[in-house]
Order: C-alpha cells, then structure tokens, then sequence
C-alpha cells in the first residue's frame, strides 16, 4: 500500500495497478513517458486533487529512477495537473474556478473548430463510436468513473476527427485537467448521465454526415457542462 499523503493531502491510492504500467516503460524509459502515464492516470480519475504524489512509491511502482520521476513531475506541473509545495511534496492540483472557465473556453474553441472543418462525409468515428459505447456499458453497470473516463476519451475523439497530432496533444493535457474538476460532483451519476444521451446524438448527427448539426449540438452541450460545474464550484466554496 502507498505511503499515505502528508501536509493535509489525501492517502495515495494503492500503486500496484501503477506497477503493472512499468512494462511500458521497458528499459528505455524517459521522462516524457512517465509522464505520459501518470496524465493518463489523472484522465481516469486514479489520482484525484488533493493526492500527494510520493516520488518513493511511483518510482518503485514504474521501476524508474527519482530523477526521470522528478523531471516527469516538472511536465506535468507545467501542464497545471501537479503543483510542488515547500517542504511537502508534490500533489495533484485542486483547480479554481478560473481554472474551469479558461477549460471550457479552450473546448468551445477546439473540439466546435474540429467538427466545423470535417469537409466530407463519411467520417471516421471508430473511436467517437468506442468511447460512446463504453460510456453506455459503464452506465449500465453503474460505473461512474469509467463512465466519466470515457466521457473523457469522447471529447478526445471529437478533437482528434482534426487529424492533428498538436491538437490531439493539446486535448490531452486539457482533458486530464478537467477531470480534476469532476471531483467536485457529488453525485457522479447526475452529472454524467443524461451527457450519455446527448453524446449518442451527436455520434449519430456526424455519423449521418450532419457536421454542421453536431457542432451545433456540441456548443450548447458544453455551455452546459460548464455551468453545471460553475454551479458546483460556487457550492462548495460556500458550503452549501
């Protein structure tokens, strides 16, 4: 078990599924890549704001060295997903509430960009379709954190119809952020349920070449979005 987090952090989640990333390390493993995998672990929700990150624990875990750790920490701080703090560690970034609103202006911007400039249909939606899929399956199992994950891995899609590696890389790290954000939501299952049905109809409006319909739909749909955790954030500031 990790140690647990120190200078009023959460308790670190157990490292032994981190460990089994390791092999994707192999024995050529840098920086970028172990960063890569922790972003991917704050995208799902494994770390959650607040963790503390113990360089001891992850560097056994992914069986690299405390420097490639440490450098791998500094990316992510300069993605804004991790925030060193003086004589206690690292931790996973609580975000404000400007935080979310430059999230959301970033999203409007990129994925209704990415949909706007599709040019002819048929469209590939392999991984649009995937992430639909699994998000429905989650919710079936009543699984809300998966179901969040794919949330997550939609909009990625949506972005990556661009075919735009800076975008895709960009999504990403905007993503990973706004994961932090859905903590806030106490009931996980109000929250993302009814964008299950609204993430249907948008798959379904490009799959009938409606591009310009699904940018429509995506708009609206990330107004709400971000309302809905504006008015969550104000909540528990003022903990109502």
């Amino acid at each position: 078990m990790a140690g647990t987090a120190g200078g009023g952090g959460r308790t670190s989640p157990d490292l032994a599924e981190l460990a089994a990333d390791s092999a994707s390390l192999a024995r050529s493993g840098t920086a970028e890549r172990v960063a890569a995998i922790l972003r991917d672990r704050i995208t799902e929700g494994y770390f959650p704001p607040g963790s503390r990150l113990s360089e001891e624990s992850i560097s056994g875990a992914l069986a690299v060295s405390r420097n490639t750790l440490r450098e791998a920490f500094r990316l992510l701080s300069h993605e804004r997903l991790l925030e060193h703090r003086l004589n206690k560690g690292v931790f996973v970034r609580i975000l404000a509430v400007d935080d979310l609103v430059d999230i959301y202006r970033v999203r409007l911007l990129v994925e209704c960009a990415a949909l706007r400039t599709l040019g002819e249909p048929p469209y590939d939606l392999t991984a649009v379709e995937t992430a639909v899929s699994t998000g429905e399956q989650a919710a079936l199992a009543d699984d809300w954190p998966v179901c969040s994950t794919a949330n997550i891995r939609f909009h990625q899609a949506l972005a990556g119809l661009a075919n735009s590696p800076r975008t895709d890389e960009l999504m990403r790290n905007v993503l990973a952020e706004l994961r932090l954000a859905f903590h806030v939501m106490a009931d996980p299952r109000r929250f993302h349920e009814p964008y299950l049905t609204r993430n249907r109809e948008i798959a379904d409006k490009l799959a009938e070449g409606d591009a310009a319909g699904a940018e429509r739909m995506l708009a609206f749909y990330l107004e709400d979005s971000r309302r809905q955790l504006a008015e969550a954030y104000a909540e528990r500031l003022t903990g109502r």
